[in-house]
């Protein structure tokens, strides 16, 4: 079980920005917050953080977990108006299983950031 992760950015607001409209949909929300530091998640704890300095090379890809295919169709285009880059737009992906529904983007520094639906529609 993975209790938190994290990546980091090059541009701490604009980042914060786009995360949280992002996971906005998925239910999270800024939790914790530092000069250069903040933790996403579902209360009471946050469970993704980002934090200024050199981006990971090579970006990263973070899955979010989504309960329903409508979330993951929210967060798709939270994260585009939010200024993130299409990477795979909403949509089933049998390769996975037959219910795999998710939905892909680039946040501002190239990682790339899924959110995901496992259940049947």
């Amino acid at each position: 079980m993975i209790d938190h992760t994290g990546v980091t950015v090059s541009d701490f607001a604009r980042s914060k920005a786009f995360y949280r409209a992002a996971l906005a949909p998925l239910g999270y929300g800024v939790l914790m917050e530092w000069e250069s530091v903040a933790g996403f998640g579902v209360a009471p704890k946050p469970d993704f953080w980002i934090g200024l300095g050199t981006p990971n090379v090579p970006p990263v890809h973070v899955a979010f977990r989504a309960e329903t295919r409508a979330q993951v169709d929210g967060f798709h285009k939270a994260a585009l108006a939010a200024g993130g880059r299409d990477n795979g737009p909403p949509g089933l992906r049998p390769h996975y299983h037959s219910d795999y529904y998710g939905a892909f983007v680039l946040d501002p520094d190239g990682h790339n950031v899924e959110a995901v639906c496992h259940a049947p529609a």
